[in-house]
C-alpha cells in the first residue's frame, strides 16, 4: 500500500505462470512441419494469407542443397583470477597502477539497490525491487510538502476569497446587511457559486439573529467551518460515485480506469501523471491509448507514458477504440497488471454518436474484467470556473461518471469552483493538478484544500 495508491498488492504466486512476461517468437504449424515439398512439374498451390508477424522467411527452391556457412569460432575462455591474499598488503591501494581490483574489492565496491528500493523474496516486484515502506517521518514529511504546494498552487484564490474578506471585515464593529452582501459578492467572485454563497450567507444571519454570532472578524471563521463541512459532507453524494480506489473489491484485477471529458482540458497530461504516480508506489500500470480520433493524441500520450516508465498499447489513427480497448486488457490479464488507465477521446455530451462509442467501450470492458471500467474520472479545466461546472453538470447526466479530476488549480483565481462542483453535482473530486511537472497531481484533501486557503 502506498502513499497515492492504496489498493492491495499482488503476491508473486497471484502473477502469471509466465511472469515476468516474454516475446515469444512464432512457431511453424504442425502442418508446415509435416508437409512434402511439391513434386517437379507439379502447379505449386497458392500460399494461403497469413498474418506478417507469422509469416516464414523466404527461401529459394534451393535453399536446402546450399552448404551451412562455418560458424566463427568463439573466443577462448580467460583464465580465472588468482584467489586473493590472505596476508595484509602494505603498499598499493586497492586498486593498483593497472586499474585492476582484487575479487573481494570488487564484490565490496559493487553499488547497492537505489536506497528507496529493496529485495524481496515473496512479493511482487519489478525486476526483484519493491518500494520501500514508508516510515511515519517520510509521510509526514511528504504530507507537509503536498500542503506546501497546494498553498502556492491555490494562492491566486485565497487572494481574491480569504484576502478580500478579510479586508471587508476589517475595521468593522457590527455585522449589518451591508457588510453581509459584501462577503456574498466575495464568494461569488471566487466562483463558489451562487446557491453556496446563499448558503453560507444566510447561515451567518441565522446565526446573528440568535445572538450567537456579533463579531465581525468570527464571520471568516463561520465562512471557513462551513465550506470545509460542504466539502466532507455533501447534501447528498450520486448513486455509483467512487470516492476512492479501496472502495471496490481489492480482488479484482486489473482495476480499470477510464479517463474522459471534452478536447484540451488536459486528459492527457492526467493520465500521464497518474500512471506515473501509481507506479511509484510499487504498482504495475499499463496505459490503453483508445483517442483512435485525434491525429497527434498517440504520439503526446507516448510521451507521457515515456516519461513515467509506463507501457503503452495503442493501434494506428482511425482505429475502432474497442479494439483497442479489448487488446489492451487482453493484454493487462495475460501480464498480471494491477491498473489499466484508458485514455478516449476527447467528446462533447451533446454528440450522441461519441457518447454511444463510449457506452460500447463500457461494455466491451465489463465482458472482459467484472464490473469494468471500476472508476470513470471526468477531467475539468478549473480555470473555465462556472462553464466548466455547466460541463460537468451536463456530462454526469449523459454518463455514468465516478469522480472528477481538477486540473490547472494553479493557474485559476476562482478555485473556489471545488466547493460548487462537490456542493451542486454530488460527484467527489478524485484528484488535482497542482502543476506541470509529472509528480503535480495529488489526491484531492478537503482539510488539505481549506487550510490552504485559509492558513496561507
Amino acid at each position: 500500500m502506498g502513499l497515492f495508491w492504496k489498493r492491495k498488492k499482488k503476491d508473486e504466486n497471484e502473477r502469471p505462470s509466465h511472469w515476468p512476461p516474454t516475446i515469444l517468437s512464432p512457431q511453424p504449424s504442425q502442418a508446415a512441419q509435416t508437409s512434402t515439398p511439391p513434386q517437379t512439374g507439379a502447379a505449386r498451390p497458392a500460399p494461403a494469407e497469413q498474418s506478417p508477424l507469422l509469416a516464414e522467411p523466404a527461401h529459394s527452391p534451393t535453399s536446402t542443397d546450399l552448404p551451412e556457412p562455418p560458424r566463427p569460432a568463439l573466443p577462448p575462455e580467460p583464465p580465472p583470477l588468482p584467489a586473493p591474499s590472505q596476508q595484509p598488503q602494505s603498499g598499493p591501494t586497492p586498486t593498483d597502477r593497472t586499474g585492476t581490483a582484487s575479487g573481494s574489492e570488487r564484490e565490496a565496491a559493487a553499488p547497492d539497490p537505489p536506497p528507496a528500493l529493496r529485495k524481496v523474496d515473496m512479493q511482487f516486484s519489478f525486476g526483484g525491487y519493491v518500494a520501500k515502506e514508508p516510515t511515519p517521518e517520510e509521510i509526514a514529511e511528504q504530507q507537509r510538502t503536498i500542503v506546501g504546494r497546494l498553498k502556492t498552487a491555490v494562492s491566486s484564490t485565497r487572494h481574491t476569497l480569504v484576502d478580500r474578506i478579510d479586508s471587508i471585515v476589517r475595521g468593522k464593529k457590527v455585522i449589518d446587511a451591508e457588510l453581509l452582501e459584501n462577503i456574498e459578492e466575495a464568494l461569488i467572485g471566487a466562483d463558489i457559486g451562487v446557491q453556496t454563497a446563499l448558503d453560507i450567507i444566510e447561515t451567518a444571519r441565522k446565526r446573528v439573529a440568535r445572538n450567537e454570532l456579533s463579531n465581525p472578524e468570527e464571520l471568516r471563521r463561520v465562512i471557513r467551518e462551513h465550506l470545509l463541512d460542504m466539502l466532507l459532507t455533501p447534501k447528498s453524494l450520486k448513486k455509483g460515485t467512487v470516492s476512492s480506489e479501496v472502495d471496490i473489491d481489492p480482488d479484482i484485477s486489473p482495476y480499470v480506469i477510464m479517463v474522459v471529458g471534452v478536447n484540451g482540458v488536459g486528459k492527457t497530461t492526467t493520465i500521464g501523471k497518474l500512471a506515473n504516480r501509481i507506479r511509484n508506489d510499487g504498482y504495475d500500470v499499463l496505459i490503453c491509448a483508445a483517442d483512435t480520433f485525434r491525429a497527434a493524441a498517440n504520439d503526446q500520450l507516448a510521451v507521457w507514458a515515456d516519461r513515467s516508465g509506463v507501457p503503452l498499447i495503442q493501434q494506428k489513427p482511425g482505429t475502432d477504440p474497442s479494439a483497442v480497448l479489448y487488446d489492451s486488457l487482453a493484454a493487462a490479464k495475460a501480464r498480471g497488471t494491477d491498473v489499466l488507465i484508458v485514455d478516449t477521446a476527447g467528446r462533447l455530451h451533446t454528440k450522441q454518436n461519441l457518447m454511444q462509442e463510449l457506452e460500447k467501450m463500457r461494455r466491451v470492458a465489463d465482458r472482459q474484467v467484472p464490473g469494468a471500467p471500476h472508476e470513470v474520472l471526468l477531467v475539468i479545466d478549473a480555470v473555465t470556473g462556472q462553464n466548466g461546472l455547466e460541463q460537468a453538470r451536463q456530462f454526469t447526466k449523459a454518463a455514468p461518471v465516478t469522480g472528477l479530476v481538477l486540473t490547472k488549480l494553479d493557474g485559476t483565481a476562482k478555485g473556489g469552483i471545488v466547493v460548487a462542483i462537490v456542493n451542486e453535482l454530488g460527484v467527489p473530486i478524485r484528484y488535482v493538478g497542482i502543476g506541470e511537472q509529472v509528480d503535480d497531481l495529488i489526491v484531492f484533501d478537503a482539510g488539505q484544500y481549506i487550510d490552504s486557503l485559509f492558513e496561507g
